[in-house]
């Protein structure tokens, strides 16, 4: 099939704010890789309630977390508005830290592939009525081009592999309008006199390969 009568095809998902729970569909799968690799971090409900947690968070990321969150919303703007998108649900506060920053007529859509993280989501945001969750893939999101002023990928890419990764990174920037702005928040090569680089490799090489 021709990608690009894909592409002409896609309609931006209308966001009901009678549940906050999203609808699921049937036609989108949980990626292989997610489900070999990370079913432990994702996938299995005890994982969701036992890595929801802020100060949890905090500790995978080394103290660094509120600095990371902080430093994406600022870039995004003190108010933020228009239309914004967070590619994949996160741990910890992120989403409804920008959510409290949305002006009355911006919006915050929030994509996750995995149900049981959608779920998690939505009870976080519950309370937000600018704020809608919705269930899609990262490498083929069904938002129409140039869709949104703001699009954050917050800790994603490295868990993805190379080629989703370039697909991920592809799609963001196809909603993005003309002059809005895409953010990748990621883990970066440690630098060579960080002496985390002896222990975080070896972590993230046997725990995200």
């Amino acid at each position: 099939m021709d990608n690009d009568a894909i592409v002409d095809h896609r309609q931006n998902p209308v966001c009901k704010k009678d549940s906050d729970q999203p609808q699921i569909s049937e036609h989108i799968h949980v990626p292989k890789y997610l489900k070999d690799v990370y079913w432990w971090a994702y996938l299995h409900p005890n994982a969701v309630r036992f890595f929801e947690r802020q100060w949890l968070v905090n500790v995978i990321l080394w103290g660094n977390f509120a600095a990371l969150r902080d430093t994406a919303l600022d870039e995004i703007g003190a108010s933020i508005h228009g239309r914004n998108l967070q590619v994949a649900c996160v741990y910890g506060d992120f989403s409804q830290k920008v959510a409290e920053r949305l002006t009355e007529d911006a919006s915050l859509d929030i994509v996750d592939v995995a149900p049981v993280q959608l779920e998690n989501a939505s009870t976080k945001i519950n309370g937000f009525p600018n704020v809608c969750l919705h269930h899609q893939d990262s490498t083929n999101l069904a938002f129409q081009d140039a869709t949104y002023d703001n699009v954050v990928v917050f800790f994603l890419l490295h868990e993805q592999p190379l080629e989703v990764r370039k697909d991920t990174i592809r799609e963001a920037l196809r909603v993005t309008k003309p002059g809005g702005k895409v953010l990748f928040v990621d883990y970066h090569r440690p630098h060579w006199s960080s002496p985390f680089r002896y222990l975080m490799v070896p972590i993230l090489s046997t725990l995200e390969p």
